[in-house]
């Protein structure tokens, strides 16, 4: 047998094997969008703590230990911002620029970048891949009911949304780049340093993680006004979400035509921000530690400041660890809420919020629906809420236990800690950077749930809704 013979017998089998392959993740794409996703971050995470190991990576041309090379890959992919090393001076520049590929494609969001390579497979968007990528708008959208079309983005217009999440990304980081970079200089970072600072911070607001590429974080820039009001902008414009920027697109200020769900996003995020402020305000204003040598214009920013950056931004203009015990349970509730569906931002979601809200209200008020700006919000739609809180609610729980388990440290701060990384905020007690192995792990799990579960868990409950013909007897529990 000749050597080329075996040569083309080996060319075929591989081949024949890329083929079976390609088939086979287009088959599970198809089937279960959910696990898909699942599958793609874990990837993901995998790939990147494989190059976070090497040497390579590390400032010191050391290699990084695997809890530490994990945990990164997770916060990095999960766009979580939490770090159980310096990143500022432990990684190298390669390293670095692992950080921000890395934040840009977790960025993407779960199913849409499930989405995207779905594309990239099958070269078009067939019916289930579509439904796949409008789960990532609205999960029962998947499925028939009284759903009304006009409020969410229509099977046609995928296309057109997965091309407004490339393009927004792009866009809005060059911009906020542009407006970081003569801030950089001002402070006496150096021009070239800065070439490279200014799209990472660009990234790191937008994106809602929260790294520093500087050493001391953003204590250098504690008082350019300007250059924290554009991170504020950034992190707001990645937290309200791609069908949010989709609608505001097309619609711009016509505030009829806008969807449901953009109302209700941008309205409780607005009022989240300033409730937020007010609270940090008037519990803060007293603590030297934090705003109280602070004069009244300074301590009015940063508390709004810290209210925008407890919604999932993750920079920090103080030391979280020196809050009040009230500050933390408040900066806690914001941050477990995060920012809107579909977004860069983590947490149960400002809608998942304001539609049990608004049911609330609707049950205060004796009312047989549940109904906001003129529509009918359906029963199914407050199921998938109320199942999104009670899964993270017991996300974090458990979490907290076995971490306060773990290592004794103030259960205060645990769960503070701990809601930031299921949240994907990034803010820190400085409790994450002192864990040991056992609890690492459990808070990269818990992060990695928290960006990707409640999302999966929306898409499976939506897709595993089917009609039934009949109805069984009523029966009342005692509720109360």
């Amino acid at each position: 047998m000749t050597d080329d013979s075996v040569g083309v017998r080996f060319g075929r089998r591989l081949a024949s094997f890329a083929t079976a392959t390609v088939r086979g993740v287009r088959d599970l794409a198809t089937a279960s969008p959910s696990r898909f996703a699942v599958l793609v971050f874990s990837t993901l995470i995998l790939l990147f703590t494989g190059l976070f190991s090497l040497p390579a990576a590390s400032a010191s041309g050391i290699q990084t230990p695997f809890a530490d090379a994990l945990f990164t890959a997770v916060s990095t992919i999960c766009v979580t911002g939490l770090s159980t090393v310096d990143m500022a001076g432990h990684w190298s520049p390669f390293g670095h620029v692992l950080v921000y590929i890395g934040v840009n494609v977790g960025a993407l969001g779960v199913l849409t970048l499930a989405s995207i390579l779905g594309l990239v497979i099958s070269k078009r968007l067939g019916l289930r891949a579509k439904l796949i990528a409008a789960g990532d708008t609205n999960p029962l959208r998947a499925h028939g009911g009284p759903v009304n079309e006009g409020q969410t983005v229509r099977l046609g217009e995928v296309g057109q949304l997965l091309a407004t999440v490339a393009l927004s990304t792009l866009v809005i980081e060059a911009v906020l780049a542009v407006l970081i970079y003569p801030s950089l200089l001002i402070n006496g970072v150096d021009p070239l340093t800065a070439l490279w600072e200014a799209p990472f911070y660009a990234a790191m607001s937008f994106t809602n993680t929260g790294f520093t590429p500087n050493a001391g974080g953003l204590e250098p820039f504690a008082t350019d006004y300007f250059f924290l009001t554009v991170l504020m902008a950034g992190v707001f414009l990645g937290s309200i979400g791609f069908p949010v920027i989709f609608t505001l697109w097309r619609h711009h200020f016509h505030l009829r035509r806008w969807s449901l769900h953009a109302k209700l996003t941008i309205i409780t995020t607005v009022v989240l921000f300033f409730v937020g402020a007010g609270v940090f305000l008037l519990l803060e204003y007293a603590n030297p530690k934090t705003f109280g040598g602070l004069d009244a214009w300074d301590t009015t920013f940063h508390a709004f400041f810290l209210s925008a950056m407890t919604r999932s931004g993750g920079f920090s203009t103080i030391d979280i660890g020196e809050l009040n015990g009230s500050s933390l349970v408040v900066g806690s509730m914001l941050m477990f809420v995060g920012g809107g569906s579909a977004s860069t931002a983590g947490g149960i979601k400002v809608t998942t919020l304001a539609i049990l809200a608004l049911a609330v209200w609707s049950e205060a008020k004796g009312r047989p629906s549940v109904e906001a700006f003129g529509r009918r919000i359906p029963s199914d739609v407050q199921r998938v809420a109320l199942s999104v809180v009670a899964w993270g609610a017991t996300i974090v729980a458990l979490s907290t236990i076995t971490i306060a388990q773990i290592t004794n440290d103030p259960i205060e701060n645990v769960l503070f800690d701990v809601i930031s990384g299921f949240a994907t905020v990034g803010l820190s007690t400085g409790l994450t950077a002192t864990l040991p192995d056992p609890a690492v792990y459990v808070l990269a799990l818990t992060m990695f749930m928290g960006r990707v579960g409640t999302v999966t868990l929306a898409a499976a409950v939506a897709a595993t809704s089917r009609s039934q013909h009949y109805s069984l007897p009523v029966e009342r529990p005692i509720v109360g």
